[in-house]
């Protein structure tokens, strides 16, 4: 007597796939109408400081607010410059700005390199001890480090603010996370083929990661520009002053001037919102892409 097995259909991919449940019409137009809620809250202090910089100064705090300025006073745009040292406050900080921002972006994907493809001893357990240091208040040590740059006499120059943010825990752990995501076997094939680490680094990994790279590049421009406090501790003299500082020196000045102050305020967000807008898309690919494995 003979056996008759009998073998099951074979299973469609899609069989096992879950049915993707689509948000209904209302909830989709609540979900936009709080996006659009919210949208609007976080970008009406930037229209109110807009509109505020072309107005004069008894308009500014008119009741009720004038949220468009119905006669632009173009004037305060040329005033800010003849009445403060723009010129000198925003050199600085484009300088210092692009020098950390160049350095953290070296240090923090070479290091990361090291960290996810490189295996030497106790690797592991320095990146957990580095990547700690992110736990760490600045507020906790800033004083013995104020101390040793006394020492090394570099306070009042622009090279105490390059030596302190040159390097960055938050670089190496993105940069890290996202070289993890390259595949293993194509880096030991560069290797069988005589490539050295170094060449690795600069023929591979930086062009795979240029999403990262935009990324980093762009929070550590940002993070940079808006610095306060640490220009504020090492940076004394006017002609070192950064936008930050210099805003602060002006509204103490002219306390009275709204509008100027408004304007001001608006030189000082204008130039990394443009990077930023101009980078978002790289930006936004690099935090998508960082940590998932391919």
């Amino acid at each position: 007597m003979t056996t008759l097995l009998q073998t099951p259909p074979p299973r469609v991919a899609g069989d096992e796939l879950q049915p993707v449940r689509r948000l209904s019409g209302g909830r989709r137009v609540l979900g936009y109408l709080t996006l659009g809620v919210a949208a609007v809250l976080v970008l009406l202090p930037f229209y109110w400081m807009v509109m505020s910089s072309l107005k004069s100064n008894n308009d500014v705090f008119t009741v009720p607010v004038q949220w468009i300025a119905t006669d632009p006073v173009w004037s305060n745009y040329l005033d800010i410059w003849s009445k403060s040292d723009m010129t000198t406050w925003l050199g600085n900080t484009v300088l210092l700005s692009a020098v950390v921002t160049l350095l953290q972006v070296f240090t923090g994907s070479f290091a990361a390199y090291g960290f996810a493809k490189v295996r030497f001893p106790g690797r592991d357990v320095l990146f957990l001890a580095y990547i700690g240091t992110l736990a760490v208040p600045w507020q906790s040590y800033m004083v013995p480090q104020f101390v040793m740059m006394s020492k090394l006499q570099l306070t009042d120059t622009l090279w105490a603010i390059v030596a302190l943010q040159a390097f960055g825990a938050l670089g190496v752990f993105l940069m890290k996370q996202f070289y993890e995501t390259v595949p293993d076997e194509l880096i030991d094939a560069a290797r069988i083929d005589g490539m050295s680490e170094y060449g690795i680094y600069r023929r591979i990994m930086l062009p795979l990661s240029v999403p990262a790279l935009a990324s980093l590049t762009l929070i550590t421009l940002v993070t940079t520009w808006n610095d306060y406090l640490g220009p504020l501790l090492y940076l004394r003299s006017p002609d070192l002053w950064t936008i930050q500082l210099g805003l602060k020196s002006f509204i103490n000045q002219y306390n009275a001037e709204y509008a100027l102050i408004m304007t001001g305020s608006v030189l000082s967000v204008l130039p990394i919102l443009v990077i930023f807008l101009a980078g978002q898309r790289y930006f936004v690919e690099g935090i998508a892409t960082t940590g998932l494995k391919g």
